[in-house]
């Protein structure tokens, strides 16, 4: 797993459509070209990702608000998931959290720092 948090930008069908890398490991600061990723996505996105390496599997406040500023900006919610080196937890567009049983392709990718496009 890359050693610093790591943001993607997924449609329906769990197509990477942008990612980006923090420089910390427990922090994925706000960041311009994320928001113009999201903007420039928003017909196509469905769901936001980002990882822990640390592990805490949870949402943290800044989560929270960010997912409801994101969900206010396109005007609906969309699906939110943290990533740990052994885990998943979403977070459903109507709210509900879950731990899913299959993880999507997607994850694995995540976890082994596979490239994707920008």
């Amino acid at each position: 797993m890359h050693p610093n948090e790591v943001c993607v930008l997924l449609d329906g069908d769990g197509t990477v459509l942008w990612r980006d890398a923090s420089t910390s490991p427990v922090a994925l600061p706000d960041s311009r070209a994320r928001w113009e990723a999201i903007w420039r996505h928003r017909d196509r996105l469905a769901e936001i990702a980002h990882t822990h390496p640390g592990g805490l599997l949870a949402f943290s406040g800044t989560d929270v608000t960010t997912m409801a500023a994101i969900d206010a900006a396109l005007g609906r919610p969309l699906r939110y998931t943290i990533v740990t080196p052994t885990a998943i937890l979403s977070r459903d567009p109507d709210g509900t959290p879950h731990h899913p049983e299959t993880e999507p392709p997607w994850v694995k990718d995540l976890r082994e720092g596979a490239p994707w496009p920008s």
